[in-house]
């Protein structure tokens, strides 16, 4: 690993996420609590992941074409710090539509773009990816309890400024990325590459799924633990956990990555994801889904470093940002946005219990159809 040019990078992803945790997962309770119905928090929480599919893939393609990506990263924090702070101020269905989707045009790709850097400057490293994404999970992990104290003392107001503040201080790492060139082959000639290759029809449906399951886990479990009486700061120690069951599974993936193939752990991740739905719909009182966060580090943290690490095997060369973009932008993005929309009707009209169960199904669809790609690219 080149130390010298990754300095930036584990700060850098502690920052990102302590923003992240400060603010994403409590949209759903501000939404909540200035009156909007079931049906306009799902379409709001599906909004963000919705442009996040066309805006990730799009940045990182104009990384990929420039290689100017410290000034996108300035640009892109910039205006997600801008829109954050303008949320509180609009209390209206009609008007948090535009300002959602433009905070999420500039929130979401900038991960893609830094993880297709730090694989680049990893070099043969690569499998070492998940030891510098592991400081995302620290970072997420201390900042959700206390921001869970903050708004439970202060409101939910102050989420935003939290997030303000923490993605903030990212914008001083971002001029320590070393210069990367720019792709000088043919953008149509790549992207025919890659809807030929076999390979990514399967991957991007199997991520599709564990986007769903992802968007439904992520934006309704604080609406179900709140109705079963828990309260911010437990909401908080929630996702505190949940942190904690990433750290074990991101420091061994290099391991795992060298005993079983990226694709086999997608589909691991996709049947414990199914799991995690089961048992959740089965809970009567929040104390156990303490236990249940436990998963979140087997499923999501499992299904993000191991598919971070096959769009990258399989992209072409010069394209490693678009691949990234193309990833997160179906994983966080459409298929996040299908769960938060699709989720928020079924919450409305069935209830939670059948919304973590139609999401179990939803991951052995997704596993189920991962196994059959395989066997057709055989």
């Amino acid at each position: 690993m080149r130390l010298t040019s990754l300095t930036w990078a584990p700060p850098f992803y502690f920052l990102y996420y302590a923003a992240a945790a400060a603010l994403v997962p409590f949209l759903v309770l501000y939404y909540q609590e200035i009156g909007l119905t079931g049906s306009q928090i799902g379409f709001l929480a599906g909004l963000f992941p919705l442009i996040s599919w066309i805006s990730a893939p799009a940045w990182g393609a104009l990384a990929d074409r420039t290689g100017r990506r410290r000034l996108l990263l300035a640009v892109m924090i910039g205006g997600a710090i801008g829109w954050a702070l303008a949320l509180p101020a609009l209390q209206t269905f009609v008007w948090l539509v535009p300002a959602v989707a433009l905070f999420s045009f500039f929130f979401a790709p900038i991960m893609p773009v830094v993880d297709s850097t730090t694989m680049h400057l990893l070099g043969p490293r690569k499998e070492s990816y998940g030891r510098i994404r592991l400081w995302g999970a620290v970072g997420w992990g201390i900042a959700a309890p206390i921001v869970g104290q903050l708004t439970e003392s202060g409101g939910l107001r102050w989420l935003f400024w939290a997030f303000a503040g923490l993605l903030g201080l990212c914008l001083p790492l971002i001029w320590s990325i070393p210069p990367t060139q720019h792709s000088s082959t043919s953008l149509r000639r790549e992207l025919r590459r890659f809807w030929k290759d076999p390979r990514w029809p399967a991957f991007l449906t199997a991520t599709f799924c564990g986007g769903v399951v992802l968007s439904v886990i992520g934006n309704f479990l604080f609406i179900f633990l709140d109705g079963l009486g828990a309260d911010r700061r437990t909401l908080g120690f929630m996702l505190t956990a949940a942190t904690l069951s990433e750290l074990p599974v991101l420091f061994l993936s290099d391991r795992m990555l060298g005993r079983w193939s990226a694709r086999q752990l997608i589909g691991a991740a996709l049947f414990l994801y199914a799991v995690r739905g089961v048992a959740l719909s089965a809970l009567s009182t929040p104390t156990p889904a303490l236990f249940l966060q436990l998963l979140h580090g087997p499923t999501f943290s499992l299904m993000w470093f191991a598919g971070v690490s096959y769009a990258d095997a399989i992209a072409p060369a010069g394209f490693a940002a678009t691949a990234q973009g193309l990833f997160s932008g179906i994983l966080l993005g459409i298929g996040s946005a299908a769960g938060a929309i699709v989720g928020g009707v079924i919450y409305e009209h069935f209830g939670l219990v059948t919304l973590f169960r139609f999401a179990a199904l939803i991951s052995l669809i997704g596993l189920g159809l991962l196994l059959v790609g395989r066997h057709n690219e055989r």
